[in-house]
């Protein structure tokens, strides 16, 4: 009898884990798709000063990504590129492309609140950690699921523990906190803004708030994004990081 009721603890555990993997899964890709096109204003908050900058982006994921700067002026064609684990900038100023050494990769990107590493996303939200359904939460307006993300012990990852809560059924990641190995929360992802953008209803407006400098914040406005588009990795080269516009 305690063998029986052992086996259907299990069987009920490892379902529910399967059910939290699932819900992540579908987050993940409804923001990925297989490539994307976009256009977003990005604004950096410190607090004594702020600026804006406006870039696009093109992503075949999950290994390619690149990133043109087109303003401020005095930061217009910069680009960077990033390719499976690693990361060039090219600066029009210097006429160089610099290669990212690792021991930069968790270094500021551009003064925002995102690192090198964020560009790269070495690690997988799907495959590189456990999930664990916590129970279900109202934020702002929305009934999420509550996730629990551990990473696997063989996992690269900088994070002690993530958790997420995804809109039911819409499958939004609506807010991801981020916790450090001693589990302190780092930094916190917010979505808002709920809008159409080629067919699939995202959050246009992100915000990454450090909890270990405040005042300080970056905030993502997409204006636009297309969805699998026809692009292939010859596109995410160095020669075109000097050409794309």
């Amino acid at each position: 009898m305690k063998n029986l009721i052992f086996t259907l603890i299990l069987i009920y555990s490892t379902s529910y884990s399967q059910d939290a993997k699932e819900i992540v899964q579908k987050a993940d890709e409804l923001m990925r798709a297989n490539s994307s096109y976009s256009e977003l204003k990005m604004q950096i908050v410190k607090p004594d000063w702020s600026r804006t900058m406006g870039m696009k982006a093109w992503a075949l994921e999950p290994d390619y990504t690149l990133i043109y700067i087109t303003e401020p002026a005095r930061d217009k064609g910069s680009v960077t590129l990033k390719r499976k684990n690693e990361v060039w900038n090219w600066l029009p100023s210097a006429q160089k492309v610099i290669k990212i050494p690792p021991s930069m990769m968790l270094q500021s990107w551009m003064g925002s609140d995102f690192t090198n590493d964020d560009l790269v996303r070495q690690s997988s939200i799907v495959e590189d950690y456990n999930h664990s359904l916590m129970g279900e939460e109202k934020l702002n307006n929305y009934d999420c699921y509550k996730i629990e993300m551990i990473p696997k012990p063989e996992a690269g990852v900088v994070w002690g523990k993530v958790n997420s809560w995804i809109v039911k059924e819409k499958y939004l990641q609506l807010k991801t906190d981020y916790y450090d190995e001693d589990g302190t929360l780092v930094k916190s992802f917010n979505g808002s803004n709920e809008v159409k953008m080629d067919g699939r209803n995202i959050f246009s407006h992100w915000e990454m708030v450090p909890y270990d400098k405040p005042g300080n914040k970056t905030i993502l406005d997409y204006e636009k994004i297309d969805f699998n588009i026809n692009i292939d990795e010859s596109f995410f080269s160095e020669q075109n990081m000097k050409r794309v516009r």
